[in-house]
């Protein structure tokens, strides 16, 4: 088993959710975890419970990605995993989705995808060693109407890192792929903690277990995909 203790994670999205869930447990396994978000406020309380460091950024544009995963180095000397988490997503008929709101999803979550992976790839091939952990979704893998926009994204994020596994494998590089079903975050801006969300829809924790789960697979391991649904959600 992979031992955590001391390893560096950047983690994306980390204010809210799923995130903040995985950094918080992550914490708790003896990692150092550099918490990145577009919202300041909210990762401050995160960076307190976690004492590992926090920095601002979107990761959609080109030089603030960069910046997360130079700025961690500097700081730590050392990257040994990151957890493409921040994901964003708007549900509607085709003709009733805006070309803003299009760009929003494919920006977040496969441009930041795209942008934070290729940031922290040539420092992992040197080192010959790494971790990267996409959190897409269950629609990664199904369609379903007035998904189209958030679907074709997190596709296109599935088969980004898909193929990147492929490209970085010989270097000792993991490339993993987690696909939650529906959970009980502010996604798509809802809030979380409702009876009926209690009853049907995973926690913030149950993902973060499964980020836990890849990332402590002995070195000669790597899960290629985990895929987890609450009991109740048909497939």
């Amino acid at each position: 088993m992979t031992d955590l203790t001391n390893q560096v994670v950047i983690i994306s999205g980390a204010s809210r959710g799923i995130g903040k869930a995985t950094a918080l447990l992550l914490a708790l396994q003896g990692a150092t975890v550099v918490a990145v978000s577009r919202s300041g406020l909210e990762l401050s309380d995160l960076t307190h419970k976690t004492r590992g460091l926090s920095i601002v950024a979107d990761i959609a544009d080109a030089e603030e990605a960069e910046h997360v995963v130079a700025e961690t180095l500097r700081y730590y000397g050392r990257l040994d995993i990151i957890i493409c988490n921040a994901g964003v997503g708007s549900f509607a008929k085709l003709e009733q989705l805006s070309a803003e709101e299009w760009d929003r999803m494919f920006d977040t979550n496969v441009k930041g995808t795209f942008l934070l992976c290729k940031a922290a790839v040539p420092h992992f091939k040197a080192q010959k060693k790494g971790h990267i952990v996409g959190i897409a979704s269950d629609v990664s893998k199904r369609t379903f109407a007035h998904g189209t926009a958030y679907g074709a994204s997190k596709y296109a994020q599935d088969a980004l890192l898909a193929s990147l596994r492929k490209e970085v494998r010989a270097h000792g590089v993991k490339v993993s792929t987690i696909y939650p079903g529906l959970v009980d975050t502010y996604f798509n801006d809802t809030t979380p903690g409702s009876a009926e969300a209690e009853k049907t829809h995973l926690r913030p924790a149950d993902v973060a277990q499964a980020v836990r789960y890849v990332l402590e697979a002995p070195a000669h391991v790597v899960i290629d995909e985990l895929m987890l649904h609450p009991l109740t959600q048909e497939y």
